[in-house]
């Protein structure tokens, strides 16, 4: 079955990963009606030959357009795709990635059944360096304001699409489906993104991948993120600082817990955890935790 989707794939010098994309939504148990690959700039021989060989195939189920630019980062690849399709429904899908068959299927069929919902996406299933499943939860604007809550792949209204502007094209280091998933959230009151809970995205992971290196600039893309949703933030700033909270002690405790485990099987703290215990964090929760351990230790008979 078509229903009205197309599929908007970026790329940029990913040689046959491009094609392993492609074929995941020609895969799919609801096809699009379209498949529009953007590539934003390949210098590479291989990708481009492979994008040359695909071009040419008639072995797709569905029309692939494939569109050539200059390169102009991933949030200009995507709006030109976007932008480029007929339906009211679009999945924007990076190159490197995959869908599970039933991806659109099951995403389309939420959007549908919500009409306030202006995207939503699936768990993860990551490969690659990390074998993991991740679980964003969605929701409305205001667990976004403290972390983003959805895939970069993911099925959008292309209305609340134009409402919004589309992607910021000179957010270049990292952040740019964050930006945009608040971008789309303040398109109306009761716009949110909705997650079915299934690992339907195969997302790679690469130590060396544009997700990992953006955290080296976590903080100033925060703040570029705060000065442009201000009025967002404002408004739900007991929230967000709860929400940032609740993070910060969900991952202290995970670490306490490894200390006390350490501690229960004999083992030797880190240099960074004796640091810790010797000069603990003041405010936080950190002191707290560092006396737990510290009772933990003395009860081993190793403080």
């Amino acid at each position: 079955m078509k229903r009205d989707i197309e599929a908007v794939i970026t790329s940029y010098n990913q040689g046959t990963m491009i094609l392993e994309a492609v074929r995941s939504v020609c895969s799919q148990t609801l096809l699009p009606e379209r498949i529009i690959i953007v590539d934003d700039g390949s210098t590479d021989k291989e990708s481009l030959a492979v994008l040359g060989e695909m071009k040419n195939s008639p072995d797709f189920p569905v029309p692939v357009i494939i569109q050539f630019q200059e390169n102009q980062g991933v949030s200009a690849a995507r709006n030109t795709g976007i932008r480029s399709a007929h339906s009211s429904m679009v999945l924007v899908l990076d190159g490197d990635d995959r869908i599970e068959k039933e991806y659109i299927e099951k995403v389309y069929h939420l959007l549908l059944e919500h009409p306030s919902m202006v995207i939503a996406s699936s768990w993860m299933r990551t490969f690659g360096t990390l074998d993991a499943i991740v679980r964003p939860s969605g929701g409305n604007i205001v667990p976004f304001l403290s972390h983003n809550c959805c895939p970069a792949t993911h099925i959008l209204r292309k209305k609340a699409f134009e409402r919004c502007g589309g992607y910021d094209e000179s957010m270049r280091s990292g952040f740019e489906d964050w930006d945009f998933f608040l971008s789309m959230l303040e398109t109306a009151p009761d716009a949110h993104a909705g997650i079915v809970e299934k690992p339907l995205i195969q997302y790679r992971t690469s130590p060396v991948s544009a997700n990992i290196k953006s955290m080296e600039k976590r903080r100033e893309l925060m703040r570029y993120l705060i000065q442009k949703h201000f009025d967002s933030y404002r408004s739900n700033l007991a929230d967000v600082l709860l929400d940032m909270e609740a993070i910060s002690g969900f991952r202290l405790s995970g670490w306490e817990n490894e200390m006390m485990y350490s501690i229960e099987k004999d083992q030797e703290l880190s240099e960074s955890a004796k640091d810790f215990m010797r000069n603990p964090s003041y405010g936080d929760g950190g002191m707290a935790a560092a006396v737990r351990i510290a009772s933990a230790r003395k009860q081993d008979g190793r403080g």
